[in-house]
């Protein structure tokens, strides 16, 4: 029995995609998480096999969550399902240790059909992901967004996400001058001068989700 958490801050699409691999032989549905402090809270208690990660969510995010999970315990094996295939998502959550990666378009069967290989300690990317990863090997285009250190990426998204200083000092367990010295360094390997152009630059990357969106293009 492959033993399964599913984290997305979508309810609907949670509650979905739950209902949907219940029905699926083989597989468990230990728990349900929407933010990435929840993954790694209920990972560690839940001890699952499978971790179906959502990318852009409150808080810390999946990529960073992904990294604590894999770090505490490598057994756990996470694949991102998520609705960002555009750089530098996936090379960054491969990066963080992710086994698999996979768009929210996938079918079922595909969806199993990766639960199943990255169980038995293989990678797995969908058709659409591994394309891109290959194209981008020979094209020289690169997102402005790659030049950012891991850690630079997390705090990025947490300020595009429309978080505070204080929260992000909090949930990173970080000074909020160290936060602040990270948003400036940010700032200057961009090319941006505030949190409003950050987004707006986000935007336009495809790097945010539809609230983001709308509040960058409201502003």
């Amino acid at each position: 029995m492959i033993r399964i958490l599913v984290v997305d801050d979508h309810r609907l699409f949670r509650m979905g995609l739950v209902r949907m691999l219940r029905d699926v032989k083989g597989l468990q549905i230990l728990g349900e998480a929407a933010t990435g402090e929840e993954a790694i809270s209920k990972a560690r208690e839940m001890k699952p096999n499978i971790v179906l990660m959502d990318i852009i969510m409150p808080g810390i995010g999946g990529i960073e969550a992904t990294r604590r999970i894999v770090c505490s315990n490598p057994d756990v094996k996470v694949i991102a399902l998520t609705a960002c295939n555009e750089d530098p998502f996936p090379l960054q959550m491969l990066k963080a240790g992710a086994s698999g990666y996979l768009t929210k378009e996938i079918d079922p069967d595909e969806l199993n059909l990766a639960i199943r290989k990255v169980f038995l300690g293989k990678r797995y990317l969908c058709a659409e992901v591994a394309q891109h990863l290959a194209i981008r090997t020979f094209d020289d285009h690169e997102s402005p967004f790659e030049q950012l250190s891991s850690r630079e990426m997390q705090i990025m998204m947490m300020v595009i996400n429309c978080q505070k200083v204080s929260s992000i000092s909090v949930n990173l367990h970080l000074s909020p001058k160290t936060v602040n010295s990270y948003r400036y360094r940010i700032f200057e390997k961009l090319n941006v001068s505030s949190d409003v152009e950050l987004a707006l630059l986000a935007v336009r990357h495809g790097m945010v989700g539809p609230r983001v969106q709308h509040a960058a293009h409201s502003l």
